[in-house]
Parts: C-alpha cells; structure tokens; sequence
C-alpha cells in the first residue's frame, strides 16, 4: 500500500551522508550504496558491509521508525529467524522532517518459490515463525493504526487499510479484460462475510511479502521490514501461501499453522487486497511485479474452488 507521490519526500545519498555525518559520524565514512530492489515506502541504503539505513519516504510511515525500534528488541528473541535489528535511531535533521534508522545487515535474497530447495520445509519453518510471533506477549501492542496502514484489522472495516472496500472494489472492476473479475470478487466475498477473529490480538508481521522474506540458499534466512507490525487479526500473515510458497505446499503452511476456514477465507482476503495492480500505481508499472501480482490473483481464485 503506498502513499501518493503529491507527500513523497525526496531521498538520495547526499542526504543519508550529511545525516550521519552530523548524527553518527563513526560510520560517515563508510560505503553507502542503493539497495538493488527499493521498496516503496522507504528509501533503502547500504551502509558498509554490515549495515542499511531506512528513511520513510511518505508522512504516513513515519511512526513506522519508533515501532520498530521500541518493539522488535522485546520480540525477536522469541523467534526462530533472524529479523531486523534496529542499531540506532537517527532524528530529523538537513531538511528531512523524519526519524530515521540504522539496522544491522542481513544477508539474502528476496524470498521466490522456484528457488526453494525443500518447499515443504520452507512451509513448514516459516508457519514456526508465525506461530512463534503469535505466541509472543502482546500486552501493550500497538493495535492497526494510520501508520501501519491499519493491517490486521477486521475484514470490511472502513479504516483506511489495504483491505478496504472503498480500496478493493474499484480495483477489482479495473482489472476487467485481464482477469476474471466475478471469480475475485466471490473470493473479496467469501472474506467478508467469513466469522470474525474471536480470539485476542495476536502480533502480525502485516506485510510478508517476497520482498520482505530472505533466503540464502534456497533456504529461510530472515524476515525484514516490520514497520506494518501490530497486533490484530492474524488472517493478515496467511499471505506467503498464495504470493510466495507453491500451491503444492500451501496446504502444509495452513496445517502448520492450524488455521479454520473463516481465518483462511479471511486471508485470502488481504491477500487479494494486496495483489490488484491499477494502471496508475507505480509499483506494477514494472511488468515482473505486475505479473506476479496477476499469478497471485490466479492462485486465490483457485484455492477458493
């Protein structure tokens, strides 16, 4: 989900150079280089060999910074993956109005399904880390909220989420011509009029698409970017089975993570949510995104039978 490009604030080098030179300047000196895969929401730069630092690019992510540098101390102990670890937390500063972070380097490739050595595994370590997340205490939790774009919140909640009606609808009618429209939406259906979660908030990751699951040789080796953290309805982290994990293991990462029929309808849901390109969103201008994004739309309406 992004913002409009009307409140992007520019980025580039010159600037994370005078940020740390003025805010952290034992590593000023060090390689900076772009990220070969940048994100939307945030401008991503290597610093050094061991070392990123992450900008919001958007006023919206901007409460992303302080999440992760509050929270992800106190979770990531209890997981099974290495995960972002934030190293310190940069103040506004040379025209940029935001906080802003240095996080330790974590090695990997952006997580794709062909590159899988054990697929089955790979379901099975990856439902461990959900489940792992989901166990960890979650009194204080931030809940959904503007600045994690409200992930995890129930389905037809008119919030202003990826999954919103007034986000999803319009887009399934774009994609007329290009994919069957009536089929996602009895999948947009299906979530919701499917039970609500009943159970308490559970932690989320919100957003666990390829881009944000690392492996290293074919094999799990961190998840990144939980600047979409929180704790809500957990149907929101179903979607590695549909973007991510082959539809031959897809049955294995939902066994693993004993999910009922409302919470799957349910996350296929967000998932539907999150893969609808339009012709005007930048991010599926780039033609490998955009079909991934309709391979993705292909396998829910599938699972959905």
């Amino acid at each position: 989900m992004s913002s409009t490009s009307t409140d992007e604030v520019p980025v580039d080098a010159a600037l994370v150079r005078r940020l740390l030179a003025a805010q952290f300047p034992q590593w000023a000196d060090l390689p900076l280089a772009t990220i070969p895969v940048p994100g939307m929401d945030n401008a991503t730069f290597r610093l050094g060999d061991g070392m990123s630092v992450r900008l919001p690019r958007f006023p919206r992510w901007a409460g992303q910074v302080e999440r992760e540098h509050e929270w992800l101390p106190r979770i990531a102990p209890h997981l099974p993956l290495p995960v972002s670890e934030p190293l310190a937390m940069g103040k506004p500063a040379e025209g940029y109005p935001f906080s802003w972070s240095v996080y330790r380097w974590l090695p990997g490739e952006n997580a794709s399904g062909a590159a899988l050595v054990d697929p089955a595994g790979a379901a099975t370590e990856l439902a461990g880390f959900v489940s792992a997340l989901q166990a960890v205490d979650a009194t204080g939790a931030p809940g959904p909220q503007w600045s994690n774009a409200f992930r995890g919140v129930p389905m037809g909640d008119e919030r202003d989420s990826l999954a919103s009606e007034a986000r999803v609808l319009p887009k399934i009618e774009a994609m007329k011509g290009l994919v069957d429209t009536d089929a996602l939406a009895a999948v947009w259906q299906a979530a919701l009029t499917a039970p609500a979660w009943a159970g308490p908030p559970v932690w989320i990751h919100g957003d666990l698409g390829t881009g944000n699951i690392l492996l290293a040789d074919g094999r799990l080796n961190a998840v990144i970017d939980f600047g979409t953290l929180a704790a809500g309805d957990p149907a929101v982290d179903l979607l590695p089975a549909w973007n991510f994990l082959p539809d031959e293991v897809r049955g294995v990462y939902r066994e693993a993570l004993g999910v009922d029929d409302a919470t799957w309808a349910r996350g296929r849901g967000w998932a539907l949510a999150g893969s609808l390109p339009v012709p005007d969103d930048p991010y599926y201008q780039d033609p490998v995104r955009a079909a991934s994004a309709l391979h993705v739309l292909d396998q829910l309406i599938a699972d959905l039978g």
